[in-house]
């Protein structure tokens, strides 16, 4: 083999395991628990314990119906955090840097760096965003339209998931176009889970050269949009990219008891 095709076929196999990777990455969003409204860290069905990984949370941000900030913070309430705000809020996102992990020969994950483990065989740096519209379930279940939804292009949501056209569906099954941002910029090719929670090894469609998909909403209740991207490292001795993941949350309105 010529060293050329040797450097290609090696540079496929890199990106095959970020891929790998990313295909299988934990996420952050927020769930209603005992009617409040709590952060989850998991995958699919796995709610795992977000109390130990409050350290790790760098930003929580309440907002109010026209996007103006509202303070919030989270607390400890048995298992799981919950959101305090000062005031209503129609939408709150949060930003939580699970650090650099590093894979050994045995398929075994550490949290450390290349320089701790020069022989890993994988090593990534890993960032969770989530944005979950607060009020859109209060809307009634017959109005028979679609809901407000012009979420900002926000600095802090490195990747950030947005309905394309400011509205989403009141009824499961109905198409919704979403735009996955990297940077404030649209991104093309990255996967996007329709319905994270419920399907997480569902087929996932890629996002378009616009950064946008289309696909009909899974649920008439809760929704957990996910997206990951694999970027480059800015510390290549410590770990080899930096793995995004993104979620987009809300509860479509169901007819009233």
């Amino acid at each position: 083999m010529r060293p050329t095709i040797k450097i290609l076929a090696a540079a496929a196999v890199a990106a095959s395991a970020i891929v790998a990777t990313a295909a299988q990455a934990h996420g952050i969003w927020f769930a209603q628990r005992g009617k409040q409204l709590a952060i989850v860290y998991g995958l699919g069905a796995d709610d795992l314990d977000m109390i130990k990984r409050l350290p790790k949370v760098k930003s929580i941000q309440g907002y109010d119906a026209d996007w103006n900030p509202v303070a919030a913070t989270l607390q400890p309430a048995g298992l799981v955090p919950i959101v305090d705000s000062e005031a209503p809020i129609a939408a709150v996102t949060a930003v939580l840097d699970n650090g650099v992990w590093v894979r050994d020969k045995n398929g075994v994950h550490h949290q450390m760096g290349l320089d701790q483990m020069p022989d890993a065989i994988e090593s990534v740096r890993t960032i969770k965003y989530a944005v979950h519209l607060v009020g859109l379930s209060d809307r009634p279940k017959d109005f028979n339209g679609t809901l407000d939804a012009k979420i900002p292009v926000m600095a802090d949501q490195r990747l950030q998931i947005i309905p394309a056209d400011g509205q989403i569906p009141g009824d499961m099954g109905k198409p919704l176009t979403v735009k996955v941002l990297y940077d404030g910029k649209p991104v093309q090719g990255v996967e996007v889970h329709t319905d994270f929670v419920n399907d997480p090894d569902q087929k996932r469609p890629k996002t378009d050269a616009n950064g946008m998909v289309t696909f009909p909403v899974r649920n008439q209740g809760m929704n957990v949009i996910g997206a990951t991207y694999a970027g480059p490292s800015d510390q290549p001795k410590i770990y080899e990219h930096q793995e995004y993941f993104a979620t987009l949350s809300f509860k479509l309105p169901h007819i009233p008891e």
